[in-house]
């Protein structure tokens, strides 16, 4: 079969596609993806063929920063919230028709297009047009449910995602007819999060169950339609990690710290704050740079920064794990049965830090409003026995990650093979 999967954002945004497409090519299907420009490096180093989809990264990843920056700090600040807001997604709008035009090429003949969360719209207009079978893959609970908001009632949580995704079509509505039109299609009357089920298409949840209590129950009506698969990964070793799991054998076990793609505003400050506080409990730490240069930055002896590590060799080795709180992340320190600190700078980061707090697995704050005195007293509390032990029997509840791909390969396998 020929498959085509299209996605947008950061690594770890992408990885988990790209962990299936391998399986995929691995069983001999055709498969072919659709990367932002400055990832299809990477795409390729793993052995997947590739084509840019849609603008560089960097631009967007900056307006997203700023933007939830700014709100959890200032969210009363009306007038400048809507700024930065249109600010944030006008490169995503802007791009729209240059993404449908690579992607209506290269899903010609398709008999499967798989696509992930961002401009999920794009790749679901496409394969409308083409009239080809969708699969979604979502990372956390994306269709209206009485869980992902569980400070609310279910009901009034329901409602409340309802109107959420509502007003977010409103805002790409006008990209969104215009694709539609030249595409030949009608104008949508729908946002796009309740054609994609209606149309019967797979919505492949790749998170364990465990993390949402009653959430299968909730979805009872889709028929299977959204099936858990727990988190994927291409699980990729390192240049570092032989050197990072000798640095740690030759002490006690350190704290993790990463905080993924999205730089962080001031790598000094960043890292004076984890040494110092670091040195005052007594602690090591493993920092892990990813979007952040640290190149000119002092390192004391107790602290070691590299580049990347493969999560799921370092953080069985670590005493905890603090990082921004990425999906992948969160799933891999959860399978490392340690407890976990989430510092969030986005919306979804901040729903795992509840969910990482409901498990009673480590605590979460979010990172605008981090301070030495805070990050103390918060690793204080989660290096606590309670939380390790409790840490470690979650981790027998989540899906291995080869499990995970494999059912996820098996799901995409069935659905093209029947829905065509």
């Amino acid at each position: 079969m020929k498959i085509v999967v299209a996605c947008y954002g950061t690594r770890g945004d992408i990885e988990p596609s790209a962990a299936v497409g391998c399986e995929l090519l691995r069983r001999g299907h055709d498969v072919q993806m659709a990367v932002p420009p400055d990832l299809v490096s990477f795409i390729e180093s793993v052995g997947l063929p590739a084509v840019a989809y849609g603008p560089d990264l960097q631009a967007i990843l900056d307006a997203h920063r700023n933007f939830y920056t700014f709100f959890f700090r200032n969210f009363w600040r009306i007038r400048e919230v809507s700024r930065l807001s249109r600010e944030a997604w006008e490169p995503r709008l802007q791009c729209w028709d240059e993404m449908n035009t690579a992607l209506m090429s290269l899903a010609d003949g398709a008999d499967l297009l798989f696509t992930g969360l961002v401009f999920e719209e794009v790749a679901a207009n496409v394969a409308e047009h083409h009239g080809i079978p969708l699969a979604t893959l979502h990372y956390f609970p994306l269709r209206p449910n009485g869980q992902l908001l569980s400070f609310l009632p279910a009901p009034l949580g329901r409602a409340a995602m309802t109107v959420q995704q509502w007003l977010t079509w409103r805002g790409t509505r006008k990209a969104e007819d215009a694709q539609r039109r030249k595409l030949g299609l009608p104008k949508a009357t729908d946002p796009s999060s309740k054609r994609i089920p209606e149309r019967g298409s797979l919505e492949i949840q790749a998170y364990d169950e465990v993390l949402f209590p009653g959430l299968a129950a909730d979805w009872a009506k889709s028929n299977g339609q959204r099936p858990f698969v727990g988190a994927l990964t291409l699980d990729m070793p390192t240049d570092a990690d032989a050197e990072v799991a000798a640095w740690i054998a030759e002490g006690t076990p350190p704290i993790f710290f990463g905080f993924g793609s999205m730089p962080v505003e001031s790598a000094v400050d960043t890292l004076a704050m984890i040494s110092t506080t670091c040195a005052e409990l007594g602690e090591r730490a493993v920092v892990v740079a990813a979007g952040t240069d640290f190149t000119d930055v002092p390192v004391p002896d107790h602290v070691k920064v590299v580049p990347a590590v493969n999560y799921a060799a370092i953080f069985p080795a670590c005493r905890a794990v603090v990082h921004h709180g990425g999906a992948g992340t969160t799933a891999a320190s959860l399978r490392a049965g340690v407890p976990t600190l989430i510092l969030s700078t986005d919306l979804d980061q901040t729903l795992w830090g509840v969910r990482v707090k409901r498990l009673k697995v480590g605590a979460a704050r979010r990172f605008s409003t981090t301070s030495q005195k805070s990050l103390i007293a918060d690793l204080r509390r989660i290096l606590a026995p309670e939380y390790a032990a409790q840490a470690r029997e979650i981790a027998t509840r989540m899906t291995k990650p080869a499990a995970s791909v494999t059912a996820a390969a098996d799901l995409l396998e069935s659905f093209a093979l029947h829905a065509s």
